[in-house]
């Protein structure tokens, strides 16, 4: 056979199979997936008692997207709970599961070292503005990529960033007597709640362009959050 030939074959073979997520990962990662989804339902139960941030009397002036007044009721379909106890009941127990899942999960990130493949540092920048060249069409090749490219480093840094001040805020507002320091760092109740609201959505659209890139960009790594192994077209460094 020719060195061509060989060129040729090579370049038709398949990629090759690598482990990609470990167990702890993907549980972590569909578990939350399903305590969020039912955070988000159960938190538009509640917001549904009062559509505006602030007191009745006094009403904020900061941009609400939710206001009833702007978007009307929000649909029931969308809702979980039914009713404002019961949407409370629902929140804060998924609260703990979706808390006590994160925690393991950024144990395992320590523990494993797993952490420097995800978490975005200064020297990322030149690579992800490369990322942003590339996806705007501005650069024609895809940047050299590891696990993950400098980008999505700095989108996931981003995402657990808000998951923290989720929480916290969460915290501030159903604790508000037990733990008022925290509710006065984010400037008493009603901005506390205003916060939560603000982290949450954009947590929840962090995570429908991430459902979205990954069926755009590269559909394998789907099967490997399930399946913890992946072929495609951006192995692993390394």
């Amino acid at each position: 056979m020719s060195d061509s030939s060989h060129a040729e074959a090579a370049a038709e073979a398949p990629p090759p199979v690598r482990r990609r997520h470990h167990g702890v990962v993907r549980l972590t990662h569909w578990l939350n997936a399903v305590f969020l989804t039912g955070m988000i339902a159960s938190g538009l139960q509640i917001l549904v008692a009062f559509q505006h941030f602030g007191s009745k009397n006094a009403v904020l002036g900061v941009f609400n997207p939710f206001d009833r007044d702007r978007i009307g009721q929000i649909p029931e379909v969308v809702r979980l709970g039914g009713w404002l106890a019961a949407g409370l009941r629902w929140h804060f127990t998924l609260a703990w599961p979706f808390v006590l899942t994160g925690l393991l999960y950024a144990v395992f990130l320590a523990a494993s070292g797993e952490w420097r493949k995800l978490v975005f540092r200064p020297r990322d920048l030149p690579g992800a503005l490369e990322m942003v060249k590339y996806y705007l069409r501005i650069r024609k090749d895809h940047p050299p990529q590891g696990k993950h490219n400098p980008l999505q480093k700095g989108a996931y840094s981003f995402a657990i960033a808000l998951g923290v001040l989720s929480v916290l805020t969460g915290f501030a507002i159903a604790k508000p007597v037990q733990l008022a320091p925290l509710t006065a760092l984010f400037g008493g109740y009603e901005l506390a709640r205003y916060w939560h609201f603000v982290s949450v959505w954009c947590f929840t659209l962090f995570t429908l362009g991430h459902v979205v890139m990954v069926f755009v960009a590269d559909p394998a790594s789907l099967r490997a959050i399930i399946t913890g192994r992946y072929r495609g077209r951006f192995p692993d460094a390394p």
